[in-house]
């Protein structure tokens, strides 16, 4: 039986709180993630902010047909 065919098999009440559970863990990590990455010293300097905000610069240039 696949994943899905037992995820599906499941109560409809269990499929509810298993999804509700995944969510709640994935706003808990969300939540956490600035905190856990300055306790690391994974925080960006603001050099490197900078340079991304450089680098996701839309840059549209119009080019005539010749």
């Amino acid at each position: 039986m696949s994943l899905w065919q037992s995820y599906r098999s499941l109560a409809p009440r269990t499929r509810a709180l298993f999804g509700i559970g995944l969510v709640a863990w994935a706003s808990v990590g969300l939540w956490t993630t600035p905190q856990v990455e300055g306790a690391l010293g994974m925080t960006a300097s603001e050099k490197e902010k900078e340079e991304l905000e450089r680098k996701m610069a839309v840059r549209v240039e119009r080019v005539d047909r010749g």
